[in-house]
């Protein structure tokens, strides 16, 4: 991930309409939101959005569009795209987005509304004619086929409670039994009443004149003539991305009979996923778009909450903390020396064949690199945050005669970079006590490389084993490392990338072996 990706609050999976209310409310709040849709909402074979208060009967297509103008008012970015991994960062500390193009962001929150797919039954021509003459719910679709010839495939002892509910807008049901379950005598008796018609024998497939569909084949080759065709479909949670983030779909029932899957959520949709919110039909199957919009709302609203806690926790623990100079003037102020004063041993072996030029130390500390380097011909610039560990550092440049061949400058080099090209950027295990964002920093160093330069980063490869603290942290393999440069192809040959074992005494003055890593790449 290069130190320019772009750090959002919140990213939103999913563009329909609980995504963008959710943005909405989120933009409201001044929180910074990306909004990622695949362009492919549920409803697009829809002629038109209904139960809408004040946008009754406006098409999908224009409901969005207006949505993401209102977003867009408020700050809120809306792109287009397939969102292929989301993971999370280190610590807890938000979440990597990719999409399909490899653009990549981070968000310190996730939004999910990605919906759900609907799964017809495996009849010849339902799918052609889905969301025209081929329906699954009489509240979305009921009024525009009112008192025509609608006919009901039953899939599942379901059907007759749609062929009951239907016959609230027309006179005229059929109920096709296919593979559905017989009625009971009781069912039998109230589709009776009804003046609903019952019909045995698998359907076959649906007749279609002048692109109308004008009846029902079954599979002895008798037509039904209908109007509209109703089926149950099953609804699937579009939910794959958040199974790598421990979030799996449950089943749903409806009278006993299941009818899908759905990622399960508070009220608010907050997931069992730490940070991670879902809304609209990914977890309420049975959501319409005012639903889906009012459920975005509602979890836009907790995002904010939610970060608001947040960051009035991080204000008050930066309020009392020392800053990450302080921290390092304090343990510089612990003893006269630190470090052992000799230049790191990679650094010396890496080096010492280069011709001399300009070279940037990144936290040098107490400047044994830099005085060394010095000492070689180079002329170095040498960056740390600590102003105790530079004054030293001087000190010893003075000491060793090459006071005039180093520039000392102090950096907190998550804020603020030395200017300039170099020949040789050396980033000696850049770890820190505090909170350091080492791989945008690295990023930073590759761009100071000049042509034909060098940049040679050492770190630990894990932490010594008399140290427990950290056994779950995870530090980066050399690999690991080059592959977060990204580097562009061809214009940098890897010269070493490799983990070395070096001795270390622990604190009890015992030596034991430390592993270490190095990776030194010269740009072309």
């Amino acid at each position: 991930m290069s130190d320019n990706t772009q750090a959002y609050d919140v990213v939103v999976i999913g563009g329909g309409a609980a995504g963008l209310s959710g943005a909405l409310a989120l933009g409201r709040a001044r929180r910074s939101v990306l909004v990622i849709d695949a362009g492919d909402p549920r409803n697009a074979p829809a002629g038109h959005v209904h139960n809408y208060l004040g946008r009754e009967g406006t098409p999908p297509g224009e409901l969005l569009a207006i949505g993401r103008d209102e977003v867009a008012g408020y700050g809120v970015e809306v792109v287009t795209g397939e969102v292929t991994v989301v993971e999370r960062l280190p610590e807890d500390s938000g979440f990597r987005v990719v999409r399909g193009d490899g653009a990549t962001v981070t968000a310190r929150r996730l939004l999910v509304a990605t919906g759900l797919t609907d799964e017809l039954p495996p009849i010849p021509g339902l799918a052609e004619r889905w969301g025209r003459e081929v329906l699954h719910c009489p509240y979305c679709h009921g009024w525009e086929v009112r008192d025509a010839a609608i006919g009901v495939i039953a899939t599942s002892p379901m059907a007759v409670h749609q062929a009951l509910l239907w016959r609230q807008w027309s006179e005229d049901i059929t109920l096709f039994l296919h593979d559905g379950p017989e009625p009971t005598d009781e069912e039998y008796e109230q589709l009776a009443a009804r003046g609903i018609a019952v019909v045995d024998g698998a359907v076959a497939g649906l007749e279609v004149t002048d692109d109308r569909l004008t009846g029902v084949r079954l599979a002895g080759g008798r037509v039904v003539e209908r109007a509209a065709v109703v089926v149950q479909t099953k609804l699937t949670a579009r939910s794959g991305l958040l199974e790598g983030l421990g979030l799996r779909p449950v089943e749903a029932e409806m009278g006993g009979q299941l009818i899908g899957s759905y990622i399960e959520a508070d009220p608010a949709g907050m997931t069992e996923a730490a940070n991670v919110w879902v809304a609209g039909n990914v977890t309420g199957l049975l959501d319409q778009v005012i639903g889906a919009a009012a459920a975005g709302l509602k979890a836009g609203a907790a995002i904010n909450g939610d970060l608001v806690t947040e960051d009035t926790r991080r204000a008050v623990r930066a309020r009392n903390a020392p800053s990450d100079a302080e921290m390092w003037d304090d343990r510089y102020r612990e003893s006269h020396r630190i470090w052992s004063g000799k230049p790191n041993t990679v650094l010396v072996r890496e080096v010492e064949d280069l011709a001399p030029g300009r070279a940037l130390d990144l936290g040098c500390g107490e400047g044994a690199d830099a005085v060394w380097l010095a000492g070689r011909g180079w002329q170095v610039t040498a960056t740390d945050i600590s102003r105790v560990a530079l004054g030293r550092a001087a000190e010893h440049a003075a000491e060793a005669g090459v006071a005039d061949r180093v520039d000392w400058q102090f950096h907190d080099l998550g804020a603020t970079f030395p200017e300039g090209a170099y020949d040789l950027v050396s980033a000696q295990f850049l770890h820190s006590m505090g909170d350091l964002p080492r791989e945008r920093i690295l990023h930073r160093a590759a761009r100071a490389v000049a042509p034909g330069g060098v940049l040679l980063i050492v770190g630990h490869a894990g932490f010594p084993a008399w140290d427990d603290r950290h056994a779950d942290m995870k530090l980066p393999t050399p690999d690991e490392v080059l592959a977060s440069l990204e580097l562009p192809e061809g214009e940098w040959e890897v010269l070493v990338s490799e983990e070395h074992e070096r001795v270390q005494n622990d604190p009890d003055g015992n030596p034991t072996t430390r592993t270490d890593n190095a990776l030194k790449v010269r740009r072309r």
